[in-house]
């Protein structure tokens, strides 16, 4: 039986998250939440949609007024309004109406660009998350957070707004090479250190049975970690407070994101972000040395870095302050007391985030 759950959107909306191993369920959401009239786009990318995109079609077709695909370049150097445009171009030539539907078919780049198109277009129309890497599983089609990078400033024009459902097909991960599926890892790594000392540690003792992406201990993990950011968003829907707590490791990742030039995924940079922000808190002695060490290991157990070369402190540093989460010219800095319980903090010096940046970098 399918593992489900519903989460509050702004204004008490709800929307259901699905997890399943195939497609066909996909047709009962659809009946339920949309209607059998609606023209739908598909907006996917030039990796996933060779892959998925006929499939899911297939699944509609009969049910819909109109299907289409539109397809753009995979890459983070495609997520900009250049490609927004593109859409809305598509959009406006094809007579969409604020009725109908988009489906985000694809990762984090997809579903963050679908889901400001939608909510953009004709000041916003419905849209549907289908999350196809394990990092858009577990972390950017929960929430509502939409948006594209601006002049490689990453996620600096968005929109919060909340999809009609997400629909993972777990099947789907099968496809996803190594580097990626560790990508994935950091976010969920990332959701036990900040929120569940219990899933952190059933993590470490599940190493072996994930790398073998065993398919139950990869529902249950899934499932898990969407539990953990459905409670945090639910109580902070648009980021007012709690909800920034899901930033640990994110604003020294993000900054590595762009001196790296996007050269190296999202998740290998929340693994770095992650090191440096606990060496950071071990350094103010709220995190044990013990603690530092476990965090480095499990990133570790995933093939994720933990240390990185070519980079400059200083210049990390320079570019966090024009991070999207400054807050009266300050850093929200997120730290660990302990594993499994984060703070915000705006009191982090440029001699602290120094001194983690410096721990990270490997010297030739």
């Amino acid at each position: 039986m399918a593992k489900q759950m519903l989460v509050k959107g702004m204004r008490e909306d709800e929307y259901s998250i699905v997890l399943e191993f195939s497609f066909e369920k996909l047709l009962e959401q659809w009946n339920f939440l949309c209607r059998n009239n609606q023209k739908v786009c598909i907006v996917t990318d030039s990796n996933v949609g060779p892959l998925y995109s006929n499939e899911v079609s297939t699944v509609l077709k009969n049910h819909v007024k109109e299907i289409s695909v539109f397809t753009f370049p995979a890459g983070e150097e495609n997520k900009t309004l250049s490609t927004v445009e593109s859409l809305y171009t598509y959009l406006i030539t094809n007579k969409f109406e604020r009725k109908d539907v988009l489906i985000a078919l694809g990762g984090g780049v997809v579903g963050d660009l679908t889901g400001y198109t939608a909510a953009t277009y004709l000041r916003g129309i419905d849209y549907i998350q289908i999350p196809t890497t394990l990092l858009s599983q577990v972390d950017s089609s929960i929430g509502g957070k939409t948006g594209v990078d601006f002049k490689k400033y990453k996620n600096m024009v968005g929109a919060f707004h909340m999809p009609k459902f997400v629909y993972m097909n777990l099947e789907v991960l099968e496809s996803l090479d190594k580097r990626q599926f560790s990508s994935g890892m950091a976010e969920i790594i990332k959701h036990g250190l900040i929120r569940d000392p219990l899933f952190f540690q059933w993590i470490l003792s599940n190493v072996k049975n994930i790398l073998k992406r065993d398919k139950k201990t990869i529902e249950e993990m899934i499932y898990k970690s969407c539990l953990i950011k459905k409670e945090i968003v639910e109580r902070d829907p648009t980021e007012q407070g709690e909800r920034a707590l899901l930033n640990f490791g994110h604003t020294i990742g993000h900054a590595i994101e762009k001196t790296k030039n996007f050269q190296m995924l999202h998740g290998e940079c929340v693994a770095l972000g992650s090191v440096a922000a606990a060496y950071i808190s071990m350094e103010r002695k709220l995190l044990k040395k013990e603690e530092y060490e476990n965090i480095k290991y499990i990133f570790e157990s995933f093939s994720l870095p933990i240390c990185t070369r070519n980079i400059s402190p200083e210049e990390i540093v320079e570019i966090t302050k024009s991070d999207k989460k400054m807050e009266g010219g300050v850093v929200k800095f997120i730290l660990l007391e302990k594993i499994g319980k984060a703070i915000i903090d705006k009191s982090v010096k440029e001699e602290e985030m120094l001194k983690g940046m410096k721990e990270i970098l490997l010297y030739e």
